[in-house]
């Protein structure tokens, strides 16, 4: 929902001077934006009810700041006379009106970035021609801003891309594989010339084969932990693509297991040629001498929709493979004086041989328990790290707490040191003052060991603070060994920790963050929606809202 600054507000600011544009100063500039072409199944459609296409009006502000005035924003309606039916959603929000042949929006702030304006919902009128197009405008006005309008070309009919989902086994293991056979048609008006097919898989998932027409892309790119763990194959079918034509790529697509496969999945889409999601990403093109080829087949009845809509476009599925990942806490052990200040490097390794990903729930993998032994004191935490009491309750202060909850991100690579950097000053000595580090699932009181983890043993280790042998840090006893088993619970216990980052370099970060050694990653289609598939739900929705018109 947009942020809003009420009349009151607003008049508040006016008169302690703050909204009201220095002198002389030039007047910011808005832009407006929307969709470039929409398309409309022509009326009244298959289902015999006329079928919405919703478009969405949006404002960009890169001043840097608020501007607190009231703008007014307006869409002439008039050009889609016999052409298109204009409503506003119910479920709207802001301070919209639809008037005879005009809808006009009222806001008191644009804030920095960009915000929605107003949301359309567009069905072909009942006269249509298919092929009609008609331009739909959105202008802007307030005093002391300039507003540069959208528009956006509504057409009658047009291609529309729909793709079949694929027939896909969800439990495997490590090194397994299987096809993806991929079939689409064209359900709308008019032909496509060149599809572009586009495939995403988390880290655990690949794909064998390499073609010519198709470019290869990792998101690797450090501090981005939501993109995490993705990446991209988009292969380019040049040809004309006809209305009512069903298709299939001939050529071999085949998913693997990766070795450190656990809890993964990927989406796969097609678009028109040029309109499919760009990537920054670096690109790789091979060159095998081979091509990714498509070729008619019969039409049979079966699970195609026919809908001008991009969300047809594409699928989703979930994977769970049946790995392990073993967290191993690291002991520590310090030497001190009276009154000196110490540094100890807290945290775990994951020896994998999994990688472990809450891509659909976001929450932390794990957490690390630190006990301070007697004697010290903590002067310095990460931020991820909170203090609490001895018996893990929640505390107020963070520094010298007796006790520390550290978490990670939702991704934790198959290689990774997470790596939790204090320092503690020694306010008395106490010879071998023994604490602890344990690494594992999120509980009330602290941690328990995780299903997934083959060796309960190493979850925990000593931290000792002037060992009497001279500096060997003894061993805690073993705990109970859990049963390896690829969870993949969709609600885990681990509870989320502000503050985690990660990190591209090899070795555990400085600050606290993640250090990412096995995982890479690539351009997530998404923005946010869910992945429900079989298999595991364990994994955030990345679903990348299509762009343009398929």
């Amino acid at each position: 929902m947009r942020k809003r600054i009420s009349l009151l507000a607003a008049a508040g600011l006016a008169a302690v001077g703050l909204a009201a544009a220095p002198a002389n100063a030039a007047d910011p500039v808005f832009t407006l934006t929307s969709p470039a072409e929409v398309g409309l199944r022509p009326h009244p459609g298959q289902s015999g009810q006329p079928k919405k296409t919703s478009v969405e009006f949006r404002i960009e502000n890169e001043t840097g700041s608020v501007f607190d005035r009231l703008s007014t924003f307006t869409i002439d309606l008039s050009p889609l006379k016999g052409v298109a039916d204009v409503a506003l959603p119910k479920d709207r929000g802001g301070d919209c009106t639809l008037v005879a042949a005009k809808v006009t929006c009222k806001d008191w702030a644009i804030w920095t970035h960009g915000s929605n304006v107003v949301s359309l919902d567009l069905t072909a009128a009942k006269d249509s021609v298919v092929g009609t197009v008609a331009d739909l405008t959105m202008t802007g006005t307030a005093d002391g801003a300039t507003f540069k309008p959208a528009t956006t070309k509504v057409k009658v009919g047009g291609p529309d891309l729909v793709l079949g989902p694929a027939a896909l086994k969800a439990k495997l293991t490590p090194g397994e594989t299987q096809p993806l056979p991929i079939v689409f048609t064209n359900a709308g008006t008019e032909s496509v010339n060149g599809v572009a097919l586009e495939v995403n898989t988390t880290h655990g998932i690949g794909l064998v084969e390499k073609y010519d027409n198709c470019s290869y892309s990792k998101n690797d790119t450090p501090g981005r932990p939501w993109n995490a763990g993705w990446g991209t194959t988009v292969c380019v079918l040049d040809g004309e693509y006809k209305p009512g034509t069903v298709y299939e790529v001939k050529s071999a697509l085949t998913l693997k297991a990766e070795p450190h496969a656990f809890i993964d999945g990927m989406t796969y889409a097609v678009h028109a040629a040029g309109a499919q999601p760009k990537t920054s990403q670096k690109q790789e093109r091979p060159s095998t001498g081979k091509k990714l080829t498509v070729v008619e087949r019969e039409a049979k009845a079966g699970p195609l929709s026919a809908d001008i809509d991009p969300s047809d476009n594409q699928h989703e599925f979930d994977f769970q493979t049946k790995n392990t990942a073993d967290f191993v806490a690291r002991a520590v052990s310090l030497k001190g004086k009276a009154g000196e200040t110490v540094k100890a490097d807290f945290g775990f390794e994951n020896k994998g041989p999994a990688w472990v990903a809450y891509l659909r729930s976001g929450e932390d993998v794990a957490r690390t328990d630190i006990v301070i032994p007697q004697g010290a004191k903590v002067t310095k935490a990460p931020e991820q790290c909170s203090g609490v009491n001895a018996d893990g309750s929640y505390r107020e202060q963070k520094l010298g707490a007796p006790r520390y909850f550290c978490g990670t991100t939702h991704i934790v690579g198959e290689t990774e040191k997470v790596s939790y950097p204090f320092e503690l000053k020694i306010e008395k000595v106490v010879a071998d003052a023994t604490g602890s580090i344990s690494v594992g699932q999120w509980t009330a009181d602290g941690t328990k060991p995780q299903d997934w983890d083959p060796s309960h043993a190493n979850n925990k280790a000593a931290f000792v603070i002037n060992a009497k042998d001279g500096g060997t840090t003894p061993t805690p006893g073993p705990t109970t060994t859990g049963t390896p088993a690829p969870t993949g619970s969709a609600t885990p216990s681990a509870t989320p920790s502000a503050g985690a980052s990660t990190s591209a370099s090899t070795a555990a970060t400085a600050q606290g963050g993640l250090a990412n050694t096995g995982v890479t990653a690539g351009p997530l289609l998404i923005a946010g929606a869910a992945l429900v598939a079989a298999g595991g739900a364990v994994f955030l929705a990345f679903r990348r809202r299509a762009t343009g018109r398929a």
